[in-house]
């Protein structure tokens, strides 16, 4: 399946997402070159959607590292988020899946339209 750009408005709990951040690299004290930037993809679950107006929108992703679950969360109306994806949209009837956390199980999907 091919990941698809996502708008704010589109994004939903469960669906599983793809964020481009862009990261600040400072320049160490010998380099000749200024501060790098690179991006930097987190690929994860929408537990949670925050924030009523476009400006406090925030999105709470959570994804599986090495063994560890990780959280984090991302203002949507931040400079630093280059791109958002769409990977997989699974099927919910909740508007927080905190209970995610601990559930082992996966969740039934649906198909992503092109």
């Amino acid at each position: 399946m091919a990941a698809e750009e996502a708008t704010i408005q589109s994004l939903r709990p469960g669906m599983t997402i793809r964020i481009h951040q862009k990261i600040k690299e400072e320049a160490k004290k010998g380099d000749k070159e200024g501060d790098k930037e690179r991006i930097q993809i987190f690929q994860g679950i929408i537990l949670a959607l925050n924030g009523k107006t476009p400006v406090t929108k925030t999105v709470t992703v959570m994804k599986k590292s090495f063994g560890v679950m990780v959280e984090k969360i991302f203002p949507l109306a931040s400079p630093m988020i280059a791109k958002i994806e769409v990977v997989k949209i699974a099927k919910v009837r909740h508007a927080k899946l905190y209970f995610l956390r601990e559930y082992t199980k996966r969740l039934k999907e649906t198909l992503v339209k092109k």
